[in-house]
């Protein structure tokens, strides 16, 4: 590689990851407030859904404020096993694209799209490829993957395009 080069990297964070997944296998959960967590005294919110989101329910919120938030919340038990091999699904996806992929957690990887395997010129239309759906003020989309991928068909993925050099 040419060390002078402008690299292209992408940062994609799936946003609501866990409780995404919660809601996609049990259609029951579909549209309701969902934290991932306990609801122990000493508990708290590894991931909240959008809908818990709009009363104000976050994660690394202690579980006891979050119900205090949402009364109608509803709690599940975290499934890392679960969530391990939706991200596995989800690096593939990636990997068709580069193999420069580095995961930071299960729901945020950076992509090094410089030589991307699909011979795409820019990381824009690189995350375009994956569906973007809006774009920010900063060079910043949601993007949802292909749906059957996705933990949800509905929720996006975030992601921050940005060219370094």
């Amino acid at each position: 590689m040419n060390e002078g080069r402008i690299r292209k990297i992408i940062h994609v964070d799936m946003d609501a990851f866990y409780a995404s997944v919660e809601q996609r296998d049990d259609a029951t959960l579909k549209g309701k407030p969902v934290a991932v967590g306990h609801p122990a005294k000493r508990g708290v919110v590894a991931a909240a859904s959008y809908e818990a989101r709009a009363f104000g329910v976050r994660s690394a919120m202690p579980s006891i404020v979050a119900a205090r938030k949402c009364a109608e919340l509803v709690f599940v038990p975290p499934r890392f096993d679960v969530y391990r091999e939706v991200s596995k699904q989800v690096q593939a996806i990636f990997k068709d694209y580069t193999p420069l992929v580095e995961p930071l957690s299960l729901a945020e990887a950076y992509l090094d799209v410089t030589d991307n395997l699909r011979g795409i010129p820019t990381a824009w239309e690189t995350a375009q490829d994956h569906k973007v759906v809006g774009v920010g003020h900063e060079p910043r989309a949601k993007a949802s993957l292909k749906p059957k991928h996705l933990p949800s068909q509905h929720e996006p993925a975030h992601v921050n395009i940005r060219q370094q050099g």
